[in-house]
């Protein structure tokens, strides 16, 4: 039996669904994550072969803390195990409110401690590196390997990069931007976040310039778009909406020319962004609110990396340090 069927026929599994689709407004990425994480647990309390309808009242604390110690165990990320936890209390939370149970087994367990690394950055000048590599590499390209479309696709590459610098965007954010969402007058977009809210970033003048241009380039190719504020705003060569994975690959693929590392993601671009406006003295709740954080403790990660930067260059300099 696929998963799939499973789902279906646990009527309290697919209400919870319901649920997170609409009341917590939870994307289809979230909502997966979700139904992985509670049928890992059913197989792990009924055993593979059971079948839904599940009973799930008959789930205890007990029950609850061997599935956490088994996951610990086998040496699972502490990010992961806290996940499934979460995803179960989340679950059962809902049960609770159904009244299918009188007691949330999943209260009060802890999710394991998680080292708090600090983010990777790049500094100011491997940042113009990275965005300069697209046109770069356009122009040692032989003539006979150029064509519009090949153009288009330096035009969109730089584009990206831009703006994913310039806003500090997640990477999913900036492939799902549409044309309606981009105000090159004003130098703004407005992305999607996470639980599908949506916040407002500006954009600044190379973004704005580079986006310009490839608008210009595109609608040479696939026809003026101007009129259809719904097409995607960054298009693959046949003219369709790019991934998020095809941002990873084209981003990988400059790194060498940049002089980078393989490490190195667009999510990096989301930490320089933030490390680098709180270098030049962006207060803390201005970066929470552009980087669309719901917390302002998961933004004060940054700041230990730029402490850390000063007390690095107050060692080098300071004759008492």
């Amino acid at each position: 039996m696929t998963e799939n069927c499973r789902l279906e026929t646990d009527p309290l599994l697919m209400k919870f669904l319901q649920y997170l689709d609409n009341e917590r407004n939870a994307s289809k990425h979230t909502q997966s994550n979700y139904m992985m994480d509670i049928m890992q647990f059913a197989r792990f309390y009924w055993g593979e072969d059971a079948l839904p309808p599940f009973k799930w009242m008959d789930v205890d604390t007990f029950t609850a803390r061997k599935f956490v110690v088994e996951f610990q165990k086998k040496g699972y990320a502490p990010t992961t195990t806290g996940r499934k936890i979460s995803s179960l209390r989340m679950f059962f939370r809902f049960l609770e409110r159904e009244g299918i149970v009188e007691v949330n087994p999943f209260v009060g367990l802890r999710s394991p401690k998680k080292k708090q690394g600090l983010p990777d950055f790049l500094s100011i000048a491997e940042v113009e590196q990275l965005l300069s590599v697209p046109q770069k590499l356009w122009r040692q390209l032989p003539a006979t390997k150029r064509s519009e479309v090949a153009e288009y696709a330096m035009m969109r590459d730089t584009a990206i990069l831009e703006v994913l610098y310039s806003t500090g965007a997640r990477v999913a954010e900036v492939a799902g931007l549409l044309r309606c969402n981009v105000d090159l007058l004003s130098g703004v977009i407005i992305v999607r976040g996470k639980g599908k809210k949506e916040r407002m970033c500006p954009l600044g003048n190379p973004a704005c310039k580079a986006l310009r241009s490839m608008f210009e380039k595109g609608d040479m190719i696939w026809g003026d778009a101007a009129n259809n504020r719904v097409v995607p705003v960054f298009l693959n060569k046949s003219g369709e909406a790019i991934t998020t994975r095809s941002i990873e690959r084209m981003m990988k693929k400059y790194l060498p020319d940049a002089g980078l590392g393989v490490h190195i993601t667009p999510h990096t671009l989301r930490h320089s962004f933030a490390t680098h406006l709180l270098d030049a003295g962006a207060d803390l709740r201005s970066v929470q609110e552009l980087l669309g954080h719901s917390s302002l403790s998961t933004t004060q990660i940054y700041t230990h990396v730029t402490v850390d930067r000063l007390r690095k260059v107050y060692d080098e300099a300071h004759p008492h340090a």
